[in-house]
Parts: structure tokens; sequence; C-alpha cells
């Protein structure tokens, strides 16, 4: 062999491994171009919790660009399930008299014999949410009481109350919020910021027996000054969205529930079995998807949807048909299929946490 036909050829070697080893990186990224996909689709929405139709308009999306939204307005009334209890009355009341609390990835139900075990639970004396005597356990029962108790400079008056707001409280509460009508990738995913949250067991962060000093106190449950007024899913930074999507109901997935300043306040902030609750500002939201709300199974047996990212992708539940967890999520918990796009799927409910990210566009 010639040494001119030797190069060619050693040449068009290299030049195939190259091109092969370029292939398999670009098959083990994420997707760069989707083949399919999934619009939103506005008639999956519950008709019983929009406070008006659900229109179009053109909106400014997070990239600068301009397409169609879906405007949807919400009463933030569940219309699928009931709403509560969250508080149980008495240190003997069972598991229907109470919600569920979120702790170390873990959900426990909240009745009166966790109320009662609360010291020993965060291994702090200073938990007594209930007379000793009559077993009643302490909570807010007023409006009044609710807004005292959610202010994030919460009076000792309300250490070891247990929080809930009911629904006649924010009976009158609707957002807007809007959609593209269309997701479309954004450049680059944008991350969720992970609020205080936790709330292990054996612990509060400044933990110990004796509590954190009074001066820092970081404040009570989820109060307005801590959540914001949310019309829309934009933060209080106004940096990006803070909310996470919408449940098919109307009800927004909210960021993770400020658990910390819960338990810094020795206060606690149930969720009923639906993974909700109420504050003045917000009305009622979720912060875990525990599988009440309306779903849409598949036919292949994939993970039931639950509702709508902001971007428009779609939220799945955490397990398919099996009760098997996904192995193969991006860091915004989701991944792409051709029968339904890209899409999400949401945390464990004991996590305090649906998503961790947006991987598409959002409206301004």
């Amino acid at each position: 062999m010639c040494k001119n036909q030797f190069n060619t050829l050693t040449l068009g070697l290299l030049l195939a491994v190259l091109m092969g080893c370029k292939s398999n990186k670009s098959n083990n990224n994420t997707i760069t171009e989707d083949k399919v996909i999934i619009s939103v689709k506005s008639d999956h929405f519950l008709s019983g919790g929009l406070s008006e139709p659900i229109s179009i308009e053109k909106r400014t999306l997070s990239d600068g660009s301009t397409a169609d939204c879906y405007k949807i307005v919400v009463t933030a009334t569940p219309t699928d399930h009931e709403m509560g209890p969250w508080c149980p009355n008495n240190i003997s009341d069972d598991a229907s008299a109470g919600g569920i609390w979120l702790s170390d990835g873990k959900v426990y139900d909240v009745d009166g014999a966790f109320v009662q075990n609360l010291a020993t639970f965060y291994d702090d004396d200073t938990w007594m949410m209930y007379d000793s005597e009559t077993g009643e356990i302490t909570k807010t029962k007023t409006l009044q009481e609710c807004e005292d108790a959610a202010n994030p400079n919460v009076g000792e008056e309300y250490e070891n109350f247990c929080v809930e707001c009911l629904p006649s409280y924010v009976a009158d509460v609707t957002h807007t919020y809007y959609i593209p009508v269309t997701p479309k990738k954004a450049v680059s995913p944008y991350a969720f910021a992970r609020g205080p949250g936790g709330g292990a067991p054996g612990g509060r962060g400044a933990g110990g027996p004796d509590g954190p000093d009074r001066p820092d106190r970081p404040g009570g449950p989820e109060g307005r000054p801590q959540d914001g007024d949310r019309r829309g899913p934009e933060g209080r930074s106004g940096m990006g969205p803070s909310d996470r999507g919408l449940a098919f109901n109307g009800i927004v997935f909210n960021a993770p529930a400020p658990v910390d300043n819960i338990l810094n306040a020795y206060t606690l902030a149930p969720f009923d079995d639906a993974g909700g609750h109420i504050n003045l500002a917000a009305g009622y939201h979720y912060h875990a998807a525990t599988g009440l709300s309306k779903k849409i199974e598949q036919a292949d047996k994939h993970a039931a949807m639950i509702g709508y990212a902001f971007d428009g992708y779609g939220i799945f539940e955490n397990t398919d048909a099996g009760g098997q967890e996904y192995t193969d999520l991006d860091e915004s918990r989701g991944h792409y299929d051709e029968t339904r796009g890209y899409h999400y799927h949401v945390d464990k409910a004991g996590n305090n946490n649906f998503i961790n990210g947006l991987r598409g566009v959002y409206a301004q």
C-alpha cells in the first residue's frame, strides 16, 4: 500500500472514530429538540375551581418572546375533595380528626397522639400543645388568631399553638395565572430556590432543649410577608416564578412550606390529607401531592397526570401504576417520552417539594 493510500485510510478511520464519539456523547445528553410537544389542554381544568372561563392572551415570556398564554383565574377552592381537617381537638382524637405533617421525607398523621408526643418527636421539652388535665389541644379558632399566629413576628402568646386557618376566611380569594399554550424549552432550565424546610425529627435547625433565642426567631407559619400575595407565579424578588404550577382543580402547587420557621416559633401548621392548608394571602394551596386531587390515568401505566407547571409542561405523580419511582429524571425532575413529550414527576409527598425547576420559558 502506498504512503498516500495509507494516510488517506488512517485519516478516514480517525474521522469515523471522532464522529462516533461525538454521536455517543450527543445521545447521552438531554434531548435538544423534542419530537413531540404536547400543548396545554385547558379542558383538563375543572370548571368549579375557576372564577371565570379560561381565555387566551398574548404575554411576554421569560426569554423576551411573546406567545399565546392561557389566562386562568382560580378561586383557590377545590371542588374535587374536602378541605381539612388540620388540627385535632383533643389528644384522644384519631387520625380522622387531623391532617398530616411532613418531616424527614415521611408523612405523619397529625392525630392526638402525634400532638401529645411533639416534645419527644422534636427532642425539646418546650413543646406542650395541649391541656394536661383535659387533653384539649391549643389551636387558633378565629380569623384574627389565624392572622396573628401567621405573622412572622408572632408573639410568645401563640407559642405551642396548632395553627389552622379555615376556608371561610378566604372565601373571596382569587388568583390569576398565565401558562403558555404550547411549552417552549428555555436555553437553560430555571432552578427553584429551596426555601426553609426540613423539619427533620430530632431538631429544628437551631435545635436544642432550650430552643433558639427569642430575638432570632424566624417567625411563624407562612404569613403574608413570607409567602407574598401571589397574583401569578412571580416570586417576591420578581426574578422568576416561586409557585410551581396548577392542579387540575385550580389549586396552586406552592413552594416548599417554611417548616423550620413554623417549628422555631413552636407552632404547628398541619396540611390536610390532600397536602394543602390555608393562609390569608394564598388561600388554600398544596405543599404535597397525596393523590386526592383530579388525576388523568395513563393507558400505558405511566404515572397519572395531575396538573401543569407554569411553563406549560405536564406534571405527573411520583410513581407509575406499579408504585415505582422514575430513575431517569433530570435536575428539574422531568424526562421525555414520545407519548407525553417532556414532563415532570413530583417529589415524594414527605419531601415538602413538587419539582425542582422549570425546563421551559414562563409568562412574565
